[in-house]
């Protein structure tokens, strides 16, 4: 008789009585229970990463009583500490109705935030855009995570490579792994934030030929970990080098897709839809080249946690366009099912009225000068105590490149000062960290360096 029998039978059985019949719990070693439990590409996963893991060792510090400093998350706090939030942005949140708190939103999103979140990704440009015969249209997805996700389940196939920057986001791994796909790099210039063509030209090539379809992520602006940001003359050359991918590999697909996570604290808010809008009125757009924006509100709204994002999608086909619109709400129903109503509507109530506009606007000013600030103040004392930081031009974060980053954050923690160990170097979350700090910040990762060196 087995177990679930037994104790139907007779529930009155004892513990010890059901602890012979499976085996002794002790017994049990977790290299047995994973291996019987999970499957092998399950086995392999953990939740948590290194940011949450140095942001708890800042918590820790700071609840003991010292003078730390947090430059580990990704979340933008004022000089208080506390977290930034848009005035406008969350009085209108509690001004919606309650359908608009309560209800499903449509599959695909409300309609007429589709259509206004994609002046959100692209500003001006996306009238030229359109003016110059390209289609576009928009699903909206639980933060631009949902976006990242959904085009990497439908763009490649699985044990297809995706083309990312050398420095990138951790997360992009994560997702390209529960998708079955691996990742491929590309450098770029640290010096003036240049293309290193020749380099991405070659994977673009190398990824032609090894799979059918090439499908690169692209943080810009202000770009996550290292606060650069592509001149317009290398937003041009990045485009065009995919388009001459497109146009020699006919049988091919290819899709560049912008993560503008970060664009509303750049200094191009709108950078990448004015070169598509360039690269639209003089260039023949390949058949065969997709653009995708994936669009937050997290960062430029204060809605981290309402998870509102969205995938924009330019093609000069309408009809291929509607039928990305399907594949990627099958993956959107399958997954979260559908992206939150609330945040939908609050973000249509604000973009519509000119006065939330101009209040929503003028706030997230205000929070755009106080990064720069923070900039300015790391970046002079850095430059003064010769450390060697990429260059940094917008956004949350300044990255100092380090063979060892693991010492060099344990003697700034050391110190008071928590930033986040990652490949190839150091990242700092100017976000995080208070003005009347920057100075005191920079000071301590420049002692925390030479003591590497």
């Amino acid at each position: 008789m087995g177990l679930s029998s037994a104790f139907i039978l007779n529930t009155s059985m004892k513990s010890e009585e059901i602890a012979a019949m499976s085996g002794d719990e002790k017994s049990w070693s977790l290299e047995e229970l994973e291996e019987t439990m999970l499957p092998g590409h399950a086995s392999t996963k953990a939740g948590r990463d290194v940011i949450f893991s140095w942001l708890a060792k800042y918590q820790e510090a700071k609840a003991s009583g010292q003078n730390a400093i947090n430059g580990t998350v990704g979340s933008l706090l004022e000089d208080s500490g506390e977290l930034a939030v848009n005035p406008m942005v969350s009085k209108t949140l509690r001004e919606q109705a309650d359908l608009e708190m309560s209800a499903y939103a449509p599959l695909p999103g409300l309609p007429h935030f589709r259509t206004m979140v994609q002046e959100l990704a692209m500003g001006d440009g996306l009238s030229v855009i359109q003016h110059h015969g390209i289609h576009t249209d928009a699903v909206i997805t639980p933060g631009g995570t949902g976006a990242l996700y959904m085009s990497a389940r439908n763009l490649l196939s699985p044990g297809d490579a995706i083309l990312l920057r050398e420095l990138h986001w951790g997360p992009y791994n994560t997702i390209a792994k529960e998708c079955g796909i691996t990742t491929a790099t590309w450098p770029l210039h640290g010096e003036e934030s240049q293309v290193d063509e020749e380099a991405l030209s070659s994977m673009l090539n190398q990824l032609m030929k090894d799979q059918n379809h090439v499908l690169s992520w692209l943080n810009d602006p202000a770009h996550n970990p290292t606060g650069m940001s592509l001149t317009s003359e290398s937003r041009a050359r990045v485009l065009t080098l995919f388009a001459e991918a497109a146009a020699n590999n006919p049988d091919k697909g290819v899709t560049l897709f912008i993560d503008g996570a970060y664009a509303a604290y750049s200094k191009e808010h709108h950078g990448w839809g004015d070169t598509l809008a360039e690269f639209a009125k003089e260039c023949i757009w390949p058949g065969n080249m997709l653009v995708s924006f994936g669009f937050s509100a997290s960062k430029s709204h204060t809605l981290y946690g309402q998870r509102c994002g969205a995938m924009v999608m330019l093609h000069p086909n309408r009809a291929f366009v509607d039928k990305l619109v399907e594949v990627m709400l099958h993956t959107g129903r399958g997954t979260w099912s559908g992206a939150a109503r609330l945040p939908q509507a609050t973000l249509h109530s604000i973009h519509s009225d000119v006065d939330k506009y101009v209040g929503w606007l003028g706030e997230r000013d205000r929070l755009q000068q106080m990064l720069n600030k923070r900039r300015k103040l790391f970046n002079a004392r850095c430059e003064k105590e010769g450390v060697p930081l990429l260059p940094s031009h917008d956004g949350y974060f300044a990255f100092l490149p380090h063979d060892t980053p693991e010492p060099v954050a344990q003697a700034a923690a050391s110190r008071g000062l928590y930033v986040v160990p990652l490949n190839g170097g150091i990242r700092i979350g100017l976000c995080s960290i208070p003005t009347y700090n920057a100075d005191r910040a920079a000071g301590i990762l420049a002692d925390a360096w030479r003591m590497s060196a």
